[in-house]
């Protein structure tokens, strides 16, 4: 693995071991996600499709449910792991959720299938999110 900090080398692991469980017997897309939350655990997640497409799960809901069902509050970093050479971004559902756990601090990676990795922070990944307010 590319010289990268612990916590990224652990979201990187946690979200590979997550995609090997995805299922996604329509698209073949499979999707891990993992989160370093607040309490200092990371939560991670795997898209979960469903004939009736719009019941399907992404990845990073299913980390963020995690990290909800078992104290955490707050999105330190979040990774999202692609099966391909392309990053996967979160979709528009998924960018939403993070924001209501993220802060300006929080870390948005989106790794590809090589390990390249591309950061933004929650105003980048989406600049018009609604607010508790």
């Amino acid at each position: 693995m590319k010289n990268l900090e612990k916590d990224t080398q652990k979201l990187i692991q946690a979200a590979r071991q997550a995609q090997l469980n995805s299922y996604a017997p329509y698209s073949n897309f499979r999707v891990g996600s993992a989160i370093l939350a607040d309490n200092g655990k990371v939560y991670a997640g795997c898209n979960v499709e469903n004939a009736a497409y719009p019941l399907g799960q992404c990845a990073e809901a299913g980390a963020i449910a995690s990290m909800i069902l078992d104290g955490g509050q707050k999105i330190v970093k979040i990774l999202v792991a692609s099966p391909n050479e392309k990053i996967c971004p979160p979709c528009g559902g998924c960018r939403q959720k993070i924001k209501e756990f993220a802060d300006k601090n929080t870390e948005i990676l989106m790794c590809d299938n090589q390990g390249n990795i591309q950061t933004v922070d929650i105003a980048g990944l989406l600049p018009f999110a609604f607010e508790l307010d």
